[in-house]
């Protein structure tokens, strides 16, 4: 099965493909991706570290949306999203993108309010 070839429209264009070499261009981006995080995660370049974002520093911001390109396009290929109807891709892809995007939203804004009330005094760092 692994040298069965599907069928695939790209832009208007008939293409076949085979699975193997859509085995390995998801092999080679998901590297690609995991690369990227990996060297920034040990050169951590000083403007990601001293530039800040709504509360967080620009490269936490870059792991975060790395990791949720890397979920989509796992969720694309393996969960076969491809190849089902526009309605189902999206119900399936924009209800985890908004709960997350709402999560990092309150987790931020209440992260940086308690950070505030520790600062200013008005409990002491007994931890």
């Amino acid at each position: 099965m692994a040298h069965a070839h599907k069928l695939e429209i790209f832009r208007g264009l008939l293409k076949f493909k085979s699975n193997t070499q859509k085995i390995w261009g998801v092999l080679i981006f998901l590297s690609i991706v995991t690369a990227v995080e990996v060297v920034l995660g040990i050169i951590k370049p000083e403007f990601m570290l001293t530039t800040s974002f709504a509360g967080m520093k620009l490269l936490n911001w870059v792991f975060i949306i790395l990791t949720l390109v890397k979920a989509y396009y796992i969720a694309w290929d393996f969960m076969h999203l491809r190849d089902e109807k526009a309605a189902l891709r999206r119900t399936i892809v924009w209800t985890p993108i908004f709960l997350v995007s709402y999560l990092v939203f309150i987790l931020l804004f209440e992260a940086t309010y308690i950070y505030d009330v520790f600062k200013s005094g008005f409990l002491a760092w007994d931890f």
